[in-house]
């Protein structure tokens, strides 16, 4: 089973494309799996009905697993079996029929205008590291980027002329963001400086190098919002933030929704809907505060 395990996720990585963090979900997910099949002494994948699949699941919810755990375990099961069915390891499905619960919808965090400035104003962009960390915070709210993403940026990626910077998102796809002058203006000063952080590494290919000339990483990236934010008196504040915020900011503006879906690189739209419960919400609160018959 765990060979079968091994040669699934190298299926996942090899020939569908998806990203390590992906990939990662699916194993420790299929793990899981394993070990509770063992505790159920079943010894081979072929042995396993939807009964059994029934009780893992019923077994995640007794560990007071979020229905979001739980749907994404719903989703590993369902490719771990069809893969094996197509692998002819298996004859049938047993995870055929399962049904995903149904995840509440949640509305992400997002700051104000006026958070967003004050936190893109508290680097102190004198040195290398402070024009860095001033491009970055910039960068992530003019493109609405991932984390993966942004630190993913090579200087070749950006297009000065075009305000356009190309990033690889999930699945290793690339798409096309623009950017505004703020951002533009960040990057070409931090530009300016930044060999200063790559003496040692001076072929280094990456736009956002660390203090040792090479390639940032995503904890130094989370810190480093983290850092800011509590300077801006931000608090539980997370770089994802703020590519909601992007997001959230632009459909207030009058964006179109197909628009902001390509910027954000989501697959359906059903995903980029979630930031238009939360403007509903905001026009809400805005209603019930300025309509002279709103509240009895």
């Amino acid at each position: 089973m765990e060979q079968m395990l091994n040669e699934f996720l190298g299926y996942l990585t090899v020939e569908k494309g998806l990203s390590r963090n992906t990939t990662q979900a699916y194993k420790r997910d299929l793990k899981k799996y394993l070990l509770f099949l063992k505790s159920r002494e079943i010894k081979k994948l072929s042995d396993v009905t939807p009964i059994i699949i029934t009780e893992f699941l019923d077994f995640l919810r007794g560990q007071k697993q979020a229905p979001a755990s739980v749907a994404r375990a719903v989703a590993s099961l369902r490719a771990f079996h069809k893969f094996l069915l197509v692998e002819e390891v298996l004859s049938t499905n047993p995870a055929d029929d399962l049904i995903s619960p149904k995840k509440p919808l949640r509305l992400p965090g997002v700051l104000s205008i006026h958070e967003v400035d004050l936190l893109l104003s508290q680097p102190f962009p004198l040195s290398p590291i402070g024009r860095r960390d001033r491009a970055i915070l910039e960068t992530l709210y003019a493109a609405g980027l991932r984390v993966s993403e942004l630190v993913g940026l090579d200087v070749d990626d950006i297009d000065f002329e075009g305000s356009y910077l190309l990033c690889l998102g999930k699945g290793s796809k690339q798409r096309l963001v623009p950017f505004g002058d703020s951002a533009k203006d960040a990057i070409e000063d931090y530009l300016s400086l930044r060999k200063m952080l790559g003496k040692e590494n001076y072929r280094e290919t990456a736009l956002f190098l660390n203090a040792r000339g090479t390639r940032l990483s995503r904890q130094s990236c989370w810190k480093l919002v983290k850092k800011y934010a509590g300077r801006a008196g931000i608090k539980k504040l997370y770089p994802h933030a703020l590519r909601h915020s992007f997001a959230t900011h632009l459909l207030k503006g009058g964006a179109d929704l197909r628009a902001v879906q390509e910027m954000l690189g989501h697959a359906s739209i059903s995903t980029t809907q979630i930031y238009t419960s939360l403007s509903r919400t905001d026009l809400r609160e805005i209603y019930l505060e300025s309509h002279p018959r709103a509240r009895s």
